[in-house]
């Protein structure tokens, strides 16, 4: 895992949008983990996320000119 998830984080998609994470939730019958977070514009609509892949790096084959590194970045003044 490349960082450490905060909850009540607000984070930046790398294609530019805001997300605000809501919670960790934790499958009951696989142990694994999500990120629950909430979309910052349009309906706000609420997603979960493999924890890993929400902490993951971008993609750089697929998107080779973007210049955030991380899927997700917390934004500065959220740290726990």
């Amino acid at each position: 895992m490349a960082q450490t998830i905060v909850k009540g984080g607000l984070y930046r998609h790398f294609k530019g949008m805001y997300y605000y994470v809501m919670d960790i939730a934790t499958h009951s019958e696989t142990g694994e983990q999500f990120v629950v977070y909430q979309q910052l514009y349009g309906e706000r609509r609420t997603f979960i996320r493999p924890l890993d892949m929400f902490a993951s790096d971008v993609d750089r084959e697929k998107y080779p000119d973007v210049e955030q590194q991380e899927r997700f970045k917390l934004m500065p003044g959220r740290e726990e």
